[in-house]
């Protein structure tokens, strides 16, 4: 099979599948979007809080070590 009888194989099959896929609606899609962007917003606090609470405990243990 040369690549062009395998492109044009490929190119076919490729548009096969395409149309089976069931897309979502733009309404999945935009609450899909917002819950994603909520998540990041509770992770991104979550883990500030917690860089917050190691950082003063490493300054914590450093202080006590330097006395």
């Amino acid at each position: 099979m040369s690549f062009v009888d395998w492109a044009a194989r490929f190119s076919r099959e490729t548009k096969q599948e395409a149309r089976k896929v069931t897309w979502p609606s733009k309404k999945e899609t935009t609450v899909t979007t917002i819950i994603v962007f909520i998540m990041i917003a509770i992770v991104a606090l979550f883990l500030m809080l917690a860089d917050g609470l190691i950082s003063e405990a490493i300054k914590l243990i450093l202080a006590l070590g330097a006395k």
